[in-house]
């Protein structure tokens, strides 16, 4: 049984790093589940390794244990977060971990569901395996910071996304481009490690986004669409709709254009009513929760200002991607300055810069 004073090899943390990276691998791409990686050591030779399946399952520890062909007998198991002990759609992990032999097991963090949460740790003691916790407690903290906000506040961990130019215009007539190829690539690996992004019918009207992710050999993983659209205002002839596919495009309203509805409908999209303000604003707390429910858990904004706004005015942003462009924008007829650049900076307080040598744009990470 592990006790305060456990203490690790520099091969247990090797080992450890390893099943971390396994895990992050994942993140973004299991569904409701967390990412898990999973390694299992015999004779200190890694026999077997495992991740959470895509969509959540099998879990990492049944890979592990399934993909090996030595017999695990006497072997141990380094895991990034405490083993499952109770039936969902899937056995228990320590089920799987008992039967298999394994004499010990080291993992880096306690699960936060109070259904697995140190009851694990009990199980596997009490069948006489070795327990350890804690290895590498920081780097698997930082690893389930998006599954630690799914699971206490019950709503998407919420990435925000705007692309400036020098001069802070998200938005000049007749300018499509803003940022540089190397942003675009950042993008699309944000889309790729997201299981949604969401955008308002303006951005919809005026842009005419795909929002996939065009990676190469990623495509698939592209996320499912949601939309703000208050008045049913989506044009027709948008590539979102016209590329609709069961389940893939939600849409929030709140209209009663029943002939638009119906077109909707037709075509395949999901069209929730949800409540607007005073200020005629969608309360985004509410849509989040809906979006939780529905089995949302890492949301991509690409909206314009005043969602973007909305969203940081209110503390529902874990993290935030600024681009910023080299180049400044004119200033003509119709453009748009970004106006959350000051709250931005005075609500998230951690800021990490980007930088690289193949790219002119400046990019900030803020978290809280």
């Amino acid at each position: 049984m592990s006790t305060k004073k456990d203490k690790f090899s520099s091969k247990d943390k090797s080992y450890m790093k390893l099943a971390i990276n396994l895990a992050r691998a994942r993140k973004g791409l299991t569904g409701e589940n967390p990412s898990v990686g999973c390694l299992i050591v015999k004779n200190d030779k890694i026999i077997s390794i495992g991740q959470t399946g895509f969509e959540g399952r099998p879990h990492a520890e049944h890979n592990a244990i399934n993909n090996s062909f030595e017999n695990l007998k006497g072997s141990k198991m380094y895991v990034t977060l405490e083993p499952c002990n109770h039936y969902g759609k899937t056995p228990p992990c320590t089920d799987s971990i008992i039967k298999s032999g394994i004499s010990e097991i080291i993992y880096g963090m306690d699960d936060i569901d109070k259904k697995v949460k140190g009851k694990s740790f009990k199980i596997l003691s009490n069948k006489k395996i070795k327990v350890k916790k804690g290895l590498l407690k920081v780097e698997a903290k930082n690893l389930y910071d998006t599954y630690v906000v799914n699971r206490i506040k019950k709503l998407p961990y919420v990435t925000g996304k705007i692309a400036i130019s020098r001069n802070r215009l998200i938005y000049s007539e007749g300018i499509k481009r803003i940022t540089d190829k190397s942003s675009d690539k950042l993008t699309h690996y944000l889309r790729y490690k997201n299981d949604s992004i969401m955008i308002s019918s303006k951005t919809l009207n005026t842009d005419n986004p795909k929002l996939n992710c065009r990676l190469k050999g990623f495509e698939k993983f592209s996320p499912r669409r949601i939309i703000l659209d208050r008045n049913l205002e989506m044009k027709l002839s948008s590539y979102i709709f016209k590329s609709t596919k069961k389940n893939n495009t939600i849409v929030f309203h709140n209209a009663s254009d029943n002939k638009k509805i119906e077109i909707l409908k037709k075509r395949g999209i999901t069209l929730l009513k949800s409540k607007i303000d005073k200020n005629r604003l969608f309360d985004l707390r509410i849509i989040l929760k809906k979006l939780y429910i529905l089995g949302i858990r890492n949301l991509l904004i690409e909206g314009g200002d005043e969602i973007t706004k909305n969203l940081i005015k209110n503390r529902l942003i874990d993290k935030f991607y600024l681009f910023k462009s080299s180049k400044n924008m004119k200033t003509n007829r119709k453009h748009k300055f970004f106006t959350s650049f000051n709250i931005l900076n005075s609500r998230y307080r951690k800021k990490n810069k980007i930088s690289s040598k193949l790219a002119k744009d400046n990019i900030t990470i803020y978290t809280r």
